[in-house]
């Protein structure tokens, strides 16, 4: 199934997307190519923002993307594999069976899945600024991330206990 199609059926079953993914064994490759295109979409997030910063403080755009991407799109996902790696690492004595594999999909799923709300998010930055609005997307935005990571750590620990469908 083609990723934008499981974007979309992960906001009606998060866990089942994940368990599906998890079907095809461990692919480091495909998940690396995740985490990558999800970055990539949050950098791409920040530009609005940082063009509305840009003009008002009268600073030099191509200073500020060039920052960004070295953070988002280089850095970023060093730290997505590592809190990955350590939620696998936590949660095996606490009889998680996703293994390290299936934790790590599940934050580089929850992530990539909530991109579309991070895209609105870096609109409201760039077109109305800090305020109110940008504090309830940016609240919803981190707490559809939050529900599709635990479902996706449900979704892998069904996986890896042969309970999935």
């Amino acid at each position: 199934m083609p990723v934008t199609q499981d974007i979309v059926a992960t906001y009606r079953g998060p866990g089942k997307v994940v368990e599906r993914l998890l079907q095809a064994g461990p692919r480091e490759d495909r998940l690396l190519a995740l985490v990558m295109g999800a970055c990539v979409i949050f950098f791409v997030a920040r530009w609005p923002a940082l063009a509305r910063e840009a003009h008002l403080a009268d600073k030099d755009l191509n200073m500020l993307l060039g920052g960004t991407l070295l953070a988002i799109v280089f850095i970023f996902p060093l730290i997505v594999y590592a809190v990955g790696f350590l939620t696998g690492v936590i949660g095996t004595p606490l009889g998680f069976r996703g293994g390290g594999f299936g934790a790590r999909l599940a934050l580089v799923w929850a992530l990539l899945a909530s991109s579309p709300l991070v895209l609105l998010n870096g609109l409201v930055a760039g077109f109305i600024g800090a305020g109110p609005a940008l504090s309830i997307v940016g609240a919803v935005w981190f707490a559809v991330f939050a529900w599709f990571w635990v479902q996706g750590m449900r979704g892998a620990h069904r996986a890896g206990s042969g309970q999935g469908a």
